[in-house]
């Protein structure tokens, strides 16, 4: 008897809501969080500059929530990259996002860890931008190092993006 209450107890929570599982950062201001909303391109939902689904890629994303509260997705789960690749297959479809909100009192953002657009389907990891650089541009240990469109932004206008600027020499 205690078996099936026990039973019963875990598959009412597991049924309550969904599981968080992001994994923390220890950035300032951050909790785990599931957001469910419709997935919008950010620059058309403030500002009405609209272009076919969501920017083709090229645009950053944002999660319309229920009560009409929007979150820009700043990021995936891979090191310096976006969560536009995870996200442009779902564009204008509701999706749960499992991540990390970023509450800071000048902007608000969330970074997106996992995605999956019903309650009972699997998660999906949001890494699809380093699949898709690795197809194009071959494996790096650190595709930021490599990326041959910030490497050409750099030589052109230097490290910090401005002609001439550049860091101190190290002692």
């Amino acid at each position: 008897m205690r078996g099936s209450v026990n039973a019963l107890i875990v598959a009412a929570a597991l049924a309550a809501g969904p599981a968080i599982s992001a994994e923390p950062w220890n950035i300032p201001h951050e909790k785990q969080a599931v957001l469910k909303g419709r997935v919008v391109d950010a620059l058309c939902h403030l500002k009405g500059r609209c272009a076919p689904d969501c920017g083709s890629g090229r645009r950053q994303l944002g999660l319309v929530l229920a009560d009409g509260t929007f979150r820009l997705v700043a990021k995936s789960n891979i090191d310096f990259a976006g969560a536009t690749a995870d996200l442009s297959p779902y564009c204008g479809r509701e999706v749960e996002a499992d991540g990390l909100l970023i509450e800071n009192p000048a902007v608000t953002l969330f970074f997106v860890q996992r995605i999956r657009e019903n309650r009972g389907q699997d998660w999906i990891a949001a890494e699809r931008f380093k699949a898709g650089w690795e197809a194009k541009n071959g494996k790096a240990e650190e595709w930021w190092r490599a990326d041959p469109d910030a490497n050409r932004i750099i030589a052109e206008d230097g490290p910090f993006g401005i002609k001439g600027l550049q860091p101190k020499p190290k002692p």
